[in-house]
């Protein structure tokens, strides 16, 4: 498990005690089983979709893709983000509006994706953990509301958590890894 994960894993259960915590001192039995189940699923279907994108990367990177490369200046990028005012790109200004349509077309269906294309980048979304993390959150909320326990409010609010806190763990790490490369570069 990366130093990363770890955080991510200790943040989540750090909250969750302050959750649990809070509940008790209020003394609603409702509201300690609706956030518990809301808190575990929400954080199961975060947890799996990162495992199941990160797998899907990984595997793209061992079969070759290479990430693109651009190789114009950072300036650049900034002034020009989508490449418009490239000096490499040709107008002609004598073409008609019926011509230009005609190679739009041709390139869109150049470009077109295969059935092979779009399974293989849909991978990560019908990964078996996911979906099992999302079974889990349905099944979680049916009985809940059957048994009598939902409490609304207490629910999406300890659904909407998990995600805040990997966010923040994430930005986190990745400020400090600025930091780093930045004294590396003073240096």
């Amino acid at each position: 498990m990366t130093n990363t994960n770890k955080k991510i894993v200790n943040s989540l259960l750090a909250i969750d005690i302050v959750i649990i915590t809070i509940c008790i001192f209020m003394g609603d039995r409702d509201w300690l089983y609706t956030s518990q189940v809301g808190f575990f699923t929400s954080a199961l279907v975060i947890s799996a979709s990162m495992m199941s994108y990160r797998r899907m990367v990984d595997k793209r990177l061992a079969q070759g893709a290479v990430p693109f490369d651009d190789d114009r200046d950072d300036i650049d990028k900034i002034d020009d983000p989508h490449d418009l005012y490239s000096e490499d790109i040709v107008v002609d200004e004598e073409r008609d509006l019926a011509e230009t349509l005609k190679e739009e077309k041709a390139k869109l269906k150049e470009n077109r994706r295969s059935i092979t294309e779009v399974a293989k980048d849909s991978k990560a979304s019908f990964s078996f953990f996911r979906l099992g993390a999302y079974i889990l959150l349905v099944i979680g909320f049916f009985y809940l509301n059957s048994n009598g326990y939902l409490h609304i409010p207490s629910y999406l609010i300890t659904l909407s958590i998990p995600p805040m806190v990997i966010v923040f763990v994430l930005l986190s790490e990745s400020k400090a890894k600025q930091k780093e490369i930045e004294a590396k570069n003073d240096q």
